[in-house]
């Protein structure tokens, strides 16, 4: 059990680090009617006369504590997680935790950001410190109204008990405690004595989501709002020559048509491209009216005529080009241990496969939208987007203001998985409501969100392996990409430090089409093509897959690599559980098993699905997933975390597909793309190992081992290899159950 921890800072880190939130988590609530044992909540909050605390915390005389969330919310749960992490320090009962969401406030929090499964990871300790510091203040001043030293008080569900028994709710000394100065030492509580993390909470929009109440962005209104949709280019590489909006103009509703482009256009030129913009150069025609079905009827009377400025490309020449670059010799290498060359010349056998990704698209279920009312004192935008400040700070400089004229509000997300990192929605809005000195929402259709969007990016990638003397000496990861590679520490994830001469080379194709981050990107399909190539090597071994694994682990702990990023003695452990768990190797006939583990977003993960076949076409019955992730602070929302990924991970391997003709994508909505179907979910069991080490991200990390562990599966059934997504319409059967 790790030891209490005393943490020293002063006032201006305690405003500034524990706002902290990365990541795909966020934080942010209220804690209402915590402070009074006789504490009624009222039938008005915005009634309650609150003092200002710090940042985060206010703090009523009635005894009500509000703390806001900086961060956005994605769906990631961490809107009920982060609080736990303050309430279980600031000593109030969870029963009376309420969540509210706070502004853009770049001058107290730091990193307003959703997305890396990060935020749990680096919130763990400066949300503790924020509770714990305001629970010592409030002490310090219970006991200057005593007269007493503060160590002879005690503080427990917001109420402050002294030596002889007197108490004093949080409300009843929240000015004086306000005043006083933050104290430099505190310590944090011995997990051994939590009373609200690791115990499982309910989401605490749930009432609001399930009944409809006004919580995400396509709910935003404001008076005298106007709607807006925006004509973009139909294919990737095409610009927009000329349009003729009569048709639009005589729609009943429609109130204007003009274009937006311009603004960009010049953002680009100045050398200020922002990694956030992913924007056509092209101008696009934008409808206004008085409703969102107002505008989409005036867009589709637009009568537009484009033109292309750069070549138009198609799935099957990216398809030519990426597996050229595999065959190739221009590469960036990001990790050479030994001599892989020299491994494979004197191999008795060399072991080679392609493993293929189509683009996908984001698929949230809230299309893309946005707010913005652009007045002569100031930009307020309000709406889903995982990243607010670069938002904010595009715009400030798109439209020529100063950055304290952006005032960005953050609604919840009806899903996000990368797509809403890139504010493209938000440039378009502030842009049409410069233009027409409006307030407007701009919404997006089904078909806009896929057809002119972000994707993930399509990519290949050729792994060999060397066999010398019945054991594995060389490995060797070469990647090509459409529109970037894999990034950071990823090629020092398993197997390197496991294998003596181990090289992983990229290989880049620059595509006119926008790629961005994917739900945990590159792993998201680098883990199935690994663990898929792990399966058969151990086969060509002669190796129990489980054994393999545990062999090439047992290497690196004795012989340990600094630059890796994984615990091998973690992944034995997750290993050894989902064998446990899922009675792995003795299933009854018919059942099929196969296996994956792997390392990525700092979570440890294995994974058994069991599969059959009905009809030829594979069946996913049940998921078995173990997960490291240290202590987990949300029992509940971790383990829905956990299955949302595998479910995710399942239907983008088996059924997903998405490519482009001329520039043109070849799907747009539903009924020619397909997701995963409820009657198509497995049962998905979770098993979480006990630990006191700190906690990890769980937002994508369940989601990359499972396609491995369902094409391994069907390699059992079937003897066929899957080395294709999606694995369905690449496995030739007569049969593709759509649900």
């Amino acid at each position: 059990m790790k030891p209490s921890k005393r943490i020293t800072f002063n006032r201006r880190s305690f405003l500034k680090t524990s706002a902290l939130a990365s990541g795909g988590m966020l934080i942010g609530f209220n804690l209402f009617n915590a402070c009074k044992p006789d504490a009624k909540m009222p039938v008005d909050l915005s009634q309650l006369n609150y003092n200002d605390f710090n940042a985060f915390i206010k703090i009523s005389p009635e005894g009500k504590v509000t703390i806001f969330s900086p961060n956005p919310e994605i769906g990631q749960g961490v809107k009920t997680s982060m609080p736990m992490l303050i309430a279980e320090e600031l000593e109030v009962a969870w029963d009376d935790v309420y969540v509210e969401q706070g502004k853009l406030d770049t001058k107290n929090y730091t990193r307003q950001v959703a997305g890396g499964s990060q935020s749990i990871r680096q919130g763990w300790e400066p949300l503790r410190q924020t509770g714990a510091t305001a629970r010592q203040m409030l002490i310090n001043a219970a006991a200057a109204r005593w007269g007493v030293d503060a160590s002879e008080c005690t503080a427990k569900v917001g109420v402050i008990t002294n030596s002889k028994g007197e108490t004093l709710g949080y409300g009843d000394v929240v000015l004086e405690a306000s005043v006083l100065e933050v104290p430099e030492d505190v310590t944090l509580k011995d997990p051994k004595d939590f009373t609200i993390i690791g115990k499982g909470k309910g989401n605490v929009d749930i009432d609001k989501i399930i009944t409809g109440k006004p919580l995400f962005g396509i709910d935003y209104k404001e008076e005298g709002m106007l709607y807006a949709t925006v004509l973009r280019p139909p294919a990737f590489g095409q610009i927009l020559v000329s349009y003729d909006d009569s048709g639009a103009r005589s729609l009943p509703g429609v109130i204007d048509v003009i274009t937006i482009g311009k603004k960009v256009r010049d953002y680009q030129e100045s050398g200020k491209w922002n990694w956030s913009m992913k924007m056509s150069n092209s101008d696009k025609v934008v409808v206004i009216a008085k409703t969102t079905w107002d505008a989409m009827k005036g867009k589709s009377a637009i009568r537009a005529t484009w033109k292309t400025e750069t070549p138009l490309e198609s799935s099957g020449n990216h398809d030519s080009i990426l597996l050229d670059l595999l065959n190739g010799n221009e590469f960036n290498t990001m990790r050479k241990d030994g001599n892989v060359k020299e491994a494979f010349t004197s191999a008795d056998k060399v072991m080679e496969r392609v493993y293929e990704s189509p683009f996908l698209p984001h698929n949230t279920l809230e299309p893309m939208n946005f707010f913005a009312n652009v007045t002569p004192d100031k930009v307020h935008l309000v709406g889903p987007v995982q990243t607010p400040q670069a938002a904010a700070e595009v715009v400030s400089d798109l439209l020529g203001r100063d950055i304290e004229d952006i005032h960005v509000e953050m609604t919840r997300m009806g899903g996000g998985f990368g797509r809403r990192l890139y504010g493209d929605f938000v440039y378009e809005a502030a842009e049409i409501s410069n233009a027409i000195q409006k307030p407007i929402k701009i919404v997006s259709s089904r078909e806009d969100d896929m057809t002119t969007g972000v994707y993930r990016p399509s990519t290949k990638y050729k792994i060999a392996a060397s066999i010398k003397d019945g054991k594995l000496t060389g490995y060797h990861l070469k990647e090509a990409c459409v529109n970037g590679n894999m990034y950071g520490s990823i090629p020092n994830f398993f197997p390197a430090g496991a294998i003596e001469n181990y090289q992983v080379d990229t290989a880049n194709y620059k595509s006119n089409i926008t790629t961005g981050a994917w739900r945990a990107p590159f792993t998201n399909f680098l883990a199935s093509a690994e663990q898929s190539f792990f399966d058969e090597l151990a086969e060509e071994l002669g190796l129990d897959r489980v054994q393999l694994h545990m062999d090439l682990l047992d290497k690196v702990k004795k012989n340990p690599d600094p630059k890796i990023d994984y615990s091998p003695e973690r992944l034995q452990g997750v290993l050894k559980l989902a064998v446990e768990k899922s009675n792995w190797g003795k299933t009854e006939a018919g059942v099929y098993q196969g296996l994956s583990v792997y390392y990525c977003h700092n979570t440890h993960v294995a994974e058994v699905a069991d599969i059959t076949m009905e009809n030829g076409v594979p069946n996913v019955k049940k998921v078995t997933c173990a997960i490291d992730c240290g202590i987990v602070i949300n029992p509940l929302g971790a383990m829905n975390q956990a299955k949302g990924g595998v479910i995710d991970g399942i239907g983008h391997a088996l059924y997903s597909d998405f490519g482009f003709s001329n520039g043109i994508p070849q799907s747009n909505n539903f009924n020619t793309y397909q997701l995963i179907r409820m009657g198509q979910t497995p049962k998905v069991d979770v098993h979480f190992i006990e630990s006191n080490i700190d906690p990890t991200g769980l937002g994508e990390p369940t989601l990359p081992p499972v396609g491995a562990a369902v094409a391994n599966a069907i390699y059992k059934a079937t003897g066929k290899r899957l080395t294709k997504q999606p694995y369905i319409s690449n496995m030739n059967v007569s049969e593709k159950v759509l649900g």
